[in-house]
């Protein structure tokens, strides 16, 4: 089945602009910000605890920080990776690099090691930003690449407040040689960068995705791409002039860059941060500044719903809510409405779309399948597409089951330098989205189960693999299998099957241990079993289905 904005969307919100979508007005990310510093300098544009950057003052840091870039060798495709959390540099540094035609390289700032040096040999960006504190660190992991400069600054400027639930106040000093970030852009104030073109189809974005057969692909958001994504959202969300837009799904993360960082730049909204995610400070931030939306994974709206402080008081202020990234349980949105009084609408997308390709319109509840128990993951948004497909790659008819294919503007042109997957992935641009799903006959869609073994942790893709090959080092390990499990809170966690070697002996809090120490966090298998033998099909590769039925089955007998 085939479904868009057409006759089958039973939201008015969806009727405007038909299948076409809303049209953005600007070509570009960084023309549709210029147009804000053209007609409203003196709007707030980022707050950060108690400072306020207003649009002109936000541009006159961007525009110097360009400028700096552009003479340490940044220019018009060059990539330059951020490795930051969600603080007001991100923003700055997004629109100096788009100002320059340059690529922003969104890079987890839990990445170390071998987990950095993967997307830094790929993607060949010409400099990094990150903390104080990590600078010595990302400097040894980015030795000897393409990276000619690293660039610190602290998570404690651009405030005053030092709020010790995130900022504790200890940075590494600059060396003269490297300035910190906002120092090289006190330095260059009033200078310009060198007038440079862009075009929609530079690009934006380079956000890394995993696969289940090879290494993650760089998958290219162009600007085209994330502004279908921010005017058709901003559209469907009710996103207007003056709204208050809440920084919770990290920026490192396509949700965040896109649906949050991106449209809230460029829709005219204030964007608030405070720093890596800790649940009081971010209900105290939604009331204080008067947040009208946000979107964040359901793991964050469940540790609100664990705190004993956040009350619905701090939501006073909130038009909209979204959740994205992580299946979402009816009856976890059920409860969130009950304690804070607000409904979580459910939003879908993944890195190859530029975030967001459908939602639950604002003011309406997503129904839920009657067979899988599935909560619908919304209506397309306007001009996108969708389709249920056979493995030959038919549509079939509303309510069957088969994988969900996407079409439309915000769908990527291909991965970082590989045909040969963005081809297999990305037919003709319809992109084949590995996720198993159901249309019903209004235009709901449901994710009913996922095709590929790639597991969703909070938000975050896991590669089994890449966990499965850190557990191989192990001496006493044999053969390992990585499998995603249920998880209420996280959506799903990381659980590993492991046999061991004849004559060695190990422990599962052994493996959980030595994972921890190779692993960002959300990759780390949370549960470890040792067994006999792995389960095998005959031509002996390790059947991971069968190890998440067995843990399932598990489940159901406790």
């Amino acid at each position: 089945m085939t479904t868009g904005n057409t006759g089958t969307t039973p939201s008015a919100a969806f009727d405007e602009g038909a299948a076409g979508g809303v049209a953005p007005h600007f070509d570009t990310l960084v023309a549709a910000w210029n147009d804000r510093v053209t007609h409203e300098p003196d709007a707030p544009a980022v707050i950060y605890f108690d400072t306020t950057l207003t649009v002109r003052q936000t541009d006159d840091l961007a525009t110097a920080l360009a400028a700096a870039f552009a003479e340490r060798g940044v220019g018009h495709g060059d990539r330059v990776g951020i490795h930051l959390q969600n603080i007001p540099q991100y923003a700055l540094v997004l629109l100096a690099l788009w100002k320059l035609g340059a690529t922003a390289l969104l890079l987890n700032p839990m990445y170390r090691g071998r987990e950095l040096r993967v997307l830094i040999n790929d993607a060949e960006p010409v400099g990094v930003i990150t903390t104080d504190r990590d600078v010595p660190q990302v400097r040894e992991d980015v030795a000897d690449s393409t990276v000619r400069w690293v660039l610190g600054t602290a998570e404690s400027e651009l405030q005053c407040r030092n709020d010790r639930r995130i900022v504790n106040g200890e940075t590494a000093p600059a060396t003269p040689a490297e300035p910190d970030l906002l120092g090289l852009a006190h330095r260059y104030l009033g200078k310009k960068p060198p007038q440079t073109q862009v075009h929609g189809e530079d690009l934006a974005f380079l956000a890394y995705t995993s696969g289940t057969t090879g290494p993650p692909k760089g998958a290219m958001n162009s600007h085209t791409n994330v502004l279908a994504v921010t005017t058709s959202f901003a559209e469907l969300a009710g996103i207007t002039t003056g709204d208050v837009v809440y920084a919770l799904a990290p920026l490192f993360h396509i949700t965040g860059a896109v649906v949050i960082g991106s449209l809230a730049l460029t829709e005219r909204t204030a964007l608030v941060f405070t720093g890596r995610f800790h649940t009081d400070v971010a209900v105290d931030a939604i009331r204080e500044h008067g947040v009208t939306y946000t979107i964040g994974s359901i793991t964050a709206f469940n540790a609100m719903m664990n705190s004993k402080y956040a009350s619905a008081e701090h939501f006073r202020s909130v038009k909209t809510l979204y959740s994205g990234g992580a299946p979402v349980p009816p009856s976890t949105v059920e409860r969130f409405r009950e304690r804070f009084g607000h409904y979580i609408h459910n939003a879908y997308g993944m890195t190859e779309t530029s975030s967001a390709v459908t939602a639950v319109p604002p003011g309406m509840s997503a129904p839920v399948d009657p067979d899988s128990g599935t909560l619908s993951i919304g209506l397309p948004l306007p001009g996108v597409n969708v389709e249920v497909v056979d493995p030959e790659g038919h549509r079939l008819p509303p309510g069957s089951q088969g994988e969900l294919v996407v079409t439309g503007p915000q769908v990527i042109r291909g991965y970082w330098r590989k045909p040969e997957e963005s081809e297999a992935a990305l037919p003709e641009g319809r992109l084949r989205t590995g996720d198993s799903a159901i249309v019903d006959e209004q235009g709901w869609v449901y994710l009913v189960d996922r095709i590929k073994d790639q597991i969703n942790v909070s938000g975050y893709k896991v590669w089994p693999r890449e966990v499965e090959d850190v557990l191989y080092e192990h001496p006493a390990v044999l053969e390992a299998a990585v499998v995603g499990i249920p998880d209420v809170y996280r959506g799903e966690s990381v659980a590993a099957y492991v046999s061991l070697k004849g004559g060695h002996s190990a422990e599962a809090h052994d493996l959980i241990s030595f994972a921890r120490d190779r692993l960002a966090p959300y990759k780390r298998p949370r549960i470890v079993e040792i067994v006999a033998e792995l389960p095998k099909t005959q031509t002996g590769k390790i059947r991971r289905r069968a190890l998440r039925d067995q843990h399932s089955e598990a489940r159901t007998a406790q």
